[in-house]
């Protein structure tokens, strides 16, 4: 990938494309393009076409997607389906129509089987039923890989998944309603503290087993995955280690500070027992994540917690 290579970033407001453009700035690669959602909605083929018609990129990384929660999965299915269906539809189709050079797309461990085995590698998906709380959003994120998969057959083009693990770091969403469940616990703990009040209340059981990868090093993979990567099927990234929602709720109140009780509203969703990705193969080809999980939260609450 040339440093003068024009490089299209879907996504570049999110959590994950804004790091990618960090990661792309520092290594020396400036001819960044992207567009708002105001600008380009990225769901009306005719805006995408025209845009890569204009813009001309080399290179795409397609980060770009309607995310949120469980509470968020579970309410807003059409969107979740219909949205991502047509983003990632849209600039896969473009991409091919204006010859881009190479393209990754970004999906997420949710497109696993709810029961597969663990840790999960990458020739699982599509062997049981998913999670059925973020199931339109899986589809949708398995029709990208598999349109990916079927550009690369059928017409030779370079494109490449790649299949995160649960995020954090800098533009997260902390919303308690919409966010995920490290951001939302950040949030409360923090709150509580301010409050001094005597609990926290987390939901679930505590007892699914999830594993967490920050930002930053989400983008180095990225980056070093569209360097050295050009086979089909999908890479995890991950830091092959996980932990229970209990484990992190009390590594996130120590972190912040908060001296109060615990609380656990089971009449909400567990989701996936557990979901732990399987990250040999990433591995293999070179790369390891750098941040541990402690230091990264460590991180993100120091750069987060007067915004509360």
């Amino acid at each position: 990938m040339e440093k003068s290579a024009k490089i299209y970033v879907a996504g570049h407001k999110g959590m994950a494309g804004s790091a990618i453009i960090r990661k792309l700035n520092a290594s020396g690669y400036n001819n960044i393009v992207f567009a708002s959602s105001k600008e380009v909605d990225l769901r009306t083929q005719q805006a995408v076409q025209d845009f890569f018609a204009r813009e001309q990129p080399n290179y795409v990384f397609l980060a770009a997607a309607k995310v949120g929660g469980i509470y968020a999965n579970n309410t807003y299915r059409a969107e979740f389906l219909y949205d991502n269906l047509m983003i990632q539809n849209n600039i896969i189709d473009a991409s091919y129509k204006n010859k881009v050079t190479k393209l990754m797309f970004l999906g997420s461990s949710c497109i696993y089987p709810k029961m597969a085995s663990q840790p999960l590698k990458e020739d699982c998906v599509l062997t049981g039923l998913l999670e059925s709380t973020n199931e339109p959003y899986a589809i949708a994120k398995i029709a990208g890989i598999k349109l990916c998969d079927a550009y690369r057959s059928q017409f030779g083009c370079n494109y490449i998944s790649v299949m995160p693990t649960n995020l954090y770091g800098p533009n997260d969403n902390y919303d308690l309603a919409n966010s995920h469940v490290l951001p939302a616990l950040i949030r409360k703990f923090h709150i509580a503290k301010k409050k001094n009040s005597p609990t926290v209340e987390v939901w679930g059981s505590g007892t699914p087993l999830r594993e967490f990868l920050h930002i930053d090093d989400l983008a180095d993979a990225c980056f070093y995955l569209m360097l050295h990567y050009n086979e089909p099927s999908l890479v995890n990234i991950g830091t092959g280690v996980d932990l229970s929602i209990k484990e992190l709720a009390l590594m996130v109140k120590k972190i912040v500070g908060y001296e109060g009780e615990l609380t656990w509203d089971v009449t909400k969703p567990d989701g996936t027992p557990r979901k732990l990705l399987d990250v040999s193969k990433l591995h293999n080809l070179g790369w390891k994540h750098k941040i541990e999980l402690s230091e990264g939260i460590k991180l993100v609450y120091e750069e987060v917690k007067h915004n509360f």
